[in-house]
């Protein structure tokens, strides 16, 4: 298929699956067709990537502003272009070095040289959540055209404005081959995700995720989960409990607290909570007293709304206290009050979902050990917070819970590290990127292996069979056998751990 062609096929229409085929097709064809970029192509992609963001940088902006309804423009233009450029220039740095074959040194010695090749996968296909729909889409697709791969991109339905604006500008920076935006609703998504990408990448909810899996699985296609959870934020007994409190508070109020790693409850000492409380709600106070383009974000549209606020009143239906700002909630602009929940039990629907709006549920606690009980019996989280000074406590959370990542006094600091890997665990997902991390996920790590022995591993193993084989190799297994047996009885000698 010619590239004219493949510039007249749909990207918004209906999930016509033969089109979504139809540039899947042409990318590989192309990628079949050439050689791996080199570290020049690949640098000149990012390049391009960065010229994309940054020279349409206020008309994405508006955009984003209005499909939330409000997004002040320092929020859009840190979140979306200029909280990611780190991470695409270090890429851009770095992925030479990254790309260079590695050597075995060992397997020399063994008498078979050995080098790990960094192949690229081939085409690539990333799905973006609406919450962040241009960097969350963005950094995977440097991360890709680093390791030298093809990117086709679905944009999420909720920021539709946002969505169409990339694709049209997208023509401009890139050829079809290399990379191209598909947009429309859950039909193509569910399309695209069936394809036969050589890796999918997508952010959004575990629900989605699950269904996105388990498509992409039929076609046997990797993929790389960047989802979400129940992130708990513990504050310490020997914390600033109104400092604390107040960055608690700024983070789930954070882009309309629809961040997923946003904290969704807070574990407080119990003879602390109504300092914490207090604290907070006069934090969120702050936030929801800030009126115009520079005030709080709005939830994404109505559905996520109403989601919410049933979210609150099935809590309060249930017996829990429903503390707020005092600030009115605000239906046609879809503006809700920072809110705090107390007495959250598990028969409350809060308590198992994500929130993905501004309000913290606040748990008393006694002592860390049922803390730690209460995080890892659930799913989870994608980032876990300890505020206030390190030590036994912190050790323990450490040790006792499982989470995507974890940041100590502040909100995603894990995240903002961009050299090191981001990603979640279990229901909060499965994979990682960031820096080399998300240069090795896009990545076939290829071994290649040359024999200078002076005899054949394939005539071991055939008959007429070497004359001493089966007592060298009981040698050697008696051999193991003995080191491990004296391993294990020195373990059994040693005073047993407190």
């Amino acid at each position: 298929m010619s590239r004219d062609i493949l510039r007249s096929l749909p990207t918004t229409a209906d999930g016509n699956a033969t089109a979504l085929r139809a540039l899947l097709d042409t990318q590989r064809s192309d990628f079949l067709a050439s050689d791996a970029p080199s570290a020049a192509v690949r640098r000149d992609r990012i390049d391009r990537l960065v010229l994309l963001l940054t020279e349409n940088a206020d008309e994405f902006s508006a955009a984003l502003n209005a499909d939330f309804g409000n997004r002040p423009h320092g929020v859009n233009l840190l979140s979306e272009i200029a909280g990611i450029l780190p991470d695409l220039t270090n890429t851009r740095r770095k992925l030479e070095s990254w790309m260079r074959p590695e050597r075995v040194r060992s397997s020399t010695l063994m008498g078979m040289p050995t080098v790990v090749e960094k192949k690229p996968l081939g085409v690539v296909g990333v799905i973006g959540p609406w919450n962040f729909p241009i960097s969350l889409v963005v950094q995977p697709t440097a991360s890709a055209f680093a390791a030298g791969n093809r990117v086709m991109i679905k944009f999420s339905e909720v920021t539709a404005r946002t969505a169409d604006l990339f694709a049209a500008k997208v023509t401009a920076y890139f050829d079809p081959t290399e990379l191209t935006v598909v947009t429309g609703g859950a039909e193509v998504g569910a399309a695209f995700s069936a394809l036969p990408f050589d890796h999918l990448f997508f952010t959004g909810s575990p629900r989605v995720g699950a269904l996105v899996a388990a498509t992409a699985g039929r076609n046997l296609v990797p993929v790389t989960l960047e989802l979400g959870g129940k992130n708990p934020a513990v504050i310490a007994p020997e914390a600033d409990i109104p400092a604390m409190a107040q960055r608690v508070m700024a983070a789930r109020v954070a882009n309309g607290g629809q961040i997923c790693l946003c904290p969704d409850y807070a574990f407080v000492p119990r003879a602390k909570l109504d300092e914490f409380v207090s604290a907070a709600i006069e934090q969120g106070r702050k936030a929801a007293s800030c009126e115009g383009p520079a005030g709080m974000v709005s939830i994404v549209d109505d559905k996520n709304f109403e989601r919410v606020t049933a979210l609150i009143d099935d809590a309060r239906t249930h017996g829990a206290t429903v503390l707020d700002t005092g600030t009115r909630l605000d239906r046609a602009r879809r503006r809700m009050p920072p809110t705090v929940l107390l007495g959250v039990t598990d028969d409350m629907r809060i308590a198992g979902d994500e929130v993905f709006g501004p309000v913290l549920s606040v748990l008393p606690y006694d002592d860390i050990a049922e803390v730690c009980d209460y995080i890892s019996r659930r799913p989870s989280p994608l980032a876990v917070y300890w505020f206030g000074p390190l030590g036994r406590g912190f050790d323990a959370l450490r040790e006792r819970t499982l989470s995507g990542g974890v940041s100590v006094n502040d909100f995603a600091l894990h995240c903002a590290v961009m050299a090191a890997p981001f990603g979640g665990v279990g229901h909060s997902g499965s994979g990682a990127y960031h820096g080399k991390t998300g240069f090795d996920t896009f990545t076939h790590l290829r071994t290649v292996t040359t024999s200078k022995l002076p005899f054949s591993f394939a005539k071991l193993i055939t008959p007429p069979y070497p004359t001493g084989l089966t007592g060298c190799l009981k040698a050697y297994l008696g051999w193991e056998r003995r080191k491990a047996e004296r391993r294990v009885a020195h373990a059994k000698s040693l005073p047993k751990p407190t």
